[in-house]
């Protein structure tokens, strides 16, 4: 139906919090929805589903392997390597497998035809549905990998056609926040209203701006602060759908891992009429 990334420029605005509110308001209302928890270093919506019984699968990537005995270390593939990943020498060659980006192109170049590709494990995807509502998906990377990306990839497989996905996208604006919005039908910017906020919601519009997801913003913790974010966003035409105020009794429940909708079931219509905006929108960008 429709794939709505949730982000933020930088970490702390609330990106969790937004994403679980809409996914079980909307639940709730019978609608299907998966969640699909991106930020797969550190990932932790699934902690709010304690009763969820979730299955495990391993991710793979290809990494080259080198037979030296038919290699004549003509350096041909550490040539063609643009990250460093292999390295040869007289009489050896080394593979830093942290640091390959499975293209095959080294196999491609070899003359010789030593080089192989094997499989190597660098995360795990869990998947459940929770409370009979929510499907709920998210990818937790190996310790010690450095990227993030093919994870990202193979947890977004798991959205299907006919689901609202609802996707918890990690924080910042690098490649894995880049991996993450592609291909979304919206994003949904989070940022709070400080100078720190507002410098990193700047860069986050600049991102999707490029990619060209149409996008909207919500202001979380919106009473504090001043009001350069929505001066910024006025100034910029880019609409905010929503602001929650700055309340202790939903950091609370949060810390215990209970959904801002548990906490106060108000914001379970407020969640309905963003999901009613960013629909609208989305309908509007594809005409």
């Amino acid at each position: 139906m429709i794939k709505i990334v949730v982000g933020s420029g930088k970490g702390g605005t609330g990106k969790t919090t937004v994403s679980l509110g809409l996914s079980l308001s909307l639940a709730e209302n019978k609608m299907p929805v998966q969640y699909i928890d991106c930020d797969v270093e550190e990932p932790n919506a699934h902690l709010f589903f304690k009763e969820a019984e979730f299955q495990k699968r391993d991710v793979e990537v290809l990494v080259p392997e080198i037979d030296k005995a038919q290699c004549n270390f003509c350096e041909e593939c550490a040539k063609f390597c643009a990250y460093n990943a292999l390295a040869i020498f007289p009489n050896t060659a080394l593979v830093f497998n942290e640091m390959c980006h499975s293209c095959g192109g080294c196999k491609i170049v070899c003359p010789q035809g030593a080089i192989s590709e094997v499989k190597r494990k660098i995360g795990e995807i869990h998947t459940a549905i929770a409370n009979n509502k929510v499907q709920i998906s998210y990818g937790k990377l190996n310790v010690g990998e450095t990227q993030s990306p093919p994870l990202i990839r193979a947890v977004k497989k798991e959205i299907a056609d006919k689901n609202i996905a609802i996707i918890d996208a990690p924080p910042g604006t690098a490649c894995p926040f880049v991996e993450t919005i592609r291909h979304g039908d919206f994003c949904l910017l989070v940022t709070e209203p400080t100078p720190f906020g507002l410098h990193d919601l700047k860069t986050a519009v600049e991102v999707v701006s490029l990619i060209g997801v149409p996008f909207g913003v919500l202001i979380n913790r919106s009473d504090i602060g001043d009001s350069s974010v929505e001066e910024f966003c006025s100034n910029e035409k880019i609409p905010v759908l929503m602001k929650i105020p700055n309340d202790r009794n939903i950091a609370v429940a949060y810390s215990n891992g209970m959904p801002i909708t548990e906490a106060d079931p108000k914001y379970k219509l407020e969640f309905m009429e963003l999901h009613r905006k960013i629909y609208e929108r989305v309908g509007n960008h594809k005409r």
